[in-house]
């Protein structure tokens, strides 16, 4: 076993916040490696927010070319081929991984194709090249990992990570969870054609978003086929003679399915890191434990990313790992996310939101009002089946500065990123009110709202 002179830092895991930070760290002049036993890119370009956006693009031009005909488009029935999709996503996430390993090369960061234990506070064993390394300073950035449950039958569970491997496009699907990961390719498979079904355990989909939110997409996925089966979960699995999966729920009802994909949630990959073995304080998950600058309970060693379980968002990630490099070897002090952070829920119709939900709102705030529209789009008006647009917005009624703004429709993603800039600078409904309206589009609708809703009377 041989032992590497001594490296500034030495980050565990390929995916988007180690290599921020390995990247920043040896642009700051620090000798950098990193250890990545998969490929570089991890959950968000291997098999997350890149490979899955792809997907939703490719579902929607389904009711784009339904939609056309409306516009006055004629051409023969458009069909979809998941083989020539795969091929092309396949190489683009092979392009995007090479890219990421061409900025690393580029930095000066050495690169280790292993899977890397911590050894002890400044040491990493390199598993197969049996390799010891020390470094001043040890970063794990390993993401996390599917959740599964365990139940009669559960080892005919896929997961997430599984649907991009579908040799063909399912006739009927099932999916159980309903956060944002079930709803999403429930969404997307729906629109690809599949018989597909949601199987959650909470009363509605979306836990922890605004219930305006949910309401607004379980009525837009009923109306588009999607089965909705709320409070129930699995209780056993079984394969048929015919290759399918009889599936019975929790509230008895039984289903038969050709695949059925788990998506109740991540779990932090600290398993056999060695983390708990040199004093790397763990919670009841396995998230690891850090305080304000991403420190663990040993001095030497920092996390971020999915692996500290807080907001598992890449460019969470990202922010982190950059300021983490930037304060080591930069002497940068640089702040992490500042203000409320942004997400969008890609199902279509999409989800964009920031900021408190109503509920949320109402346990701190004494006085909150709620502008709230609900419209069909311009683009919807010659649509036999029209799809309805939300647009909320969350106020403190003393301050009158917006607390959360909420979006159900087309483009809310992009829509939300510009909203959450305002409410990073704390904007107010005013600010909101004598901001100048794009006419026509959906989003001024958000400076255009002046009729307040009634507040409920107990």
């Amino acid at each position: 076993m041989s032992f590497n002179e001594n490296l500034d830092l030495f980050v565990i895991g390929g995916g988007s916040g180690g290599v921020r930070a390995a990247r920043v760290a040896a642009e700051h002049g620090a000798r950098v490696a990193i250890a990545e036993q998969s490929r570089f890119g991890g959950t968000c370009v291997i098999r997350g927010c890149v490979p899955k956006k792809l997907l939703v693009y490719a579902g929607r031009f389904k009711d784009e070319f339904e939609s056309s005909r409306a516009f006055g488009w004629n051409f023969e029935a458009a069909t979809f081929d998941w083989k020539t999709f795969r091929a092309k996503s396949d190489a683009e996430i092979a392009r995007l991984e090479r890219a990421y390993r061409s900025t690393l090369e580029k930095s000066g960061v050495e690169i280790f194709d292993d899977r890397a234990l911590v050894e002890t506070p400044n040491t990493i064993r390199l598993v197969n090249a049996d390799r010891c390394i020390t470094a001043k300073q040890i970063l794990v950035a390993t993401g996390s990992r599917p959740a599964l449950a365990n139940f009669p039958g559960c080892e005919h569970l896929l997961t997430s990570d599984d649907v991009f491997s579908f040799e063909k496009v399912p006739e009927r699907l099932l999916f159980v969870g309903g956060g944002y990961i079930a709803v999403e390719f429930a969404s997307i498979f729906a629109h690809l054609g599949t018989k597909t079904t949601i199987a959650y355990r909470a009363p509605r989909l979306l836990r922890g978003f605004d219930l305006d939110i949910s309401d607004h997409i379980e009525t837009q996925f009923k109306d588009r086929g999607i089965d909705l089966v709320a409070a129930a979960t699995i209780s056993s699995i079984e394969q048929m003679e015919t290759g399918g999966f009889r599936v019975v729920l929790t509230n008895s009802e039984v289903l038969e399915e050709d695949a059925v994909v788990s998506a109740t949630g991540r779990l932090p990959n600290t398993s056999h890191l060695g983390l708990e073995e040199v004093g790397v304080k763990l919670d009841f998950a396995g998230a690891i434990l850090v305080n304000r600058e991403h420190r663990t309970s040993i001095p030497s060693i920092f996390a971020v990313g999915d692996v500290v379980n807080r907001a598992n968002l890449t460019p969470v990630a990202i922010r982190a790992g950059h300021a983490l490099s930037d304060k080591l070897f930069g002497n940068i002090e640089v702040c992490g996310a500042a203000g409320p952070i942004p997400t969008a829920v890609f199902t279509t119709p999409e989800v964009g939101t920031v900021g408190l939900s109503e509920e949320a709102a109402r346990q701190t705030y004494e006085n909150v009002r709620i502008f709230r529209s609900e419209f069909t789009p311009m683009k919807a008006s010659f649509a036999a089946k029209r799809s309805r647009t939300l647009m909320k917005l969350v106020v403190d009624g003393l301050s009158d500065k917006v607390l959360g703004v909420h979006v159900v429709g087309v483009d809310a993603g992009e829509i939300i990123q510009m909203a959450s800039v305002a409410l990073t600078m704390g904007a107010t409904k005013a600010d909101f009110d004598r901001t100048v309206a794009v006419h026509p589009t959906a989003s001024e609708e958000l400076v255009t709202m002046r009729r307040e809703l009634a507040q409920a009377t107990e």
